[in-house]
């Protein structure tokens, strides 16, 4: 085993916290909201139960 630690000139890019970005823009790079739960057929028809 080797006892010399692991050293990267680069940061982490877990460990650096990324730059705010305004809804807009995240709206222009991701597009819209989805829902987790798309709605089937039926119940788009009938509407949820």
């Amino acid at each position: 085993m080797s006892s010399m630690p692991f050293r990267s000139s680069r940061p982490d890019s877990w460990t650096t916290p990324q730059p705010h970005t305004d809804a807009t823009m995240r709206m222009m790079k991701y597009g819209k909201i989805q829902p987790m739960h798309q709605p089937t057929f039926w119940e788009r028809l009938f509407g949820a139960v």
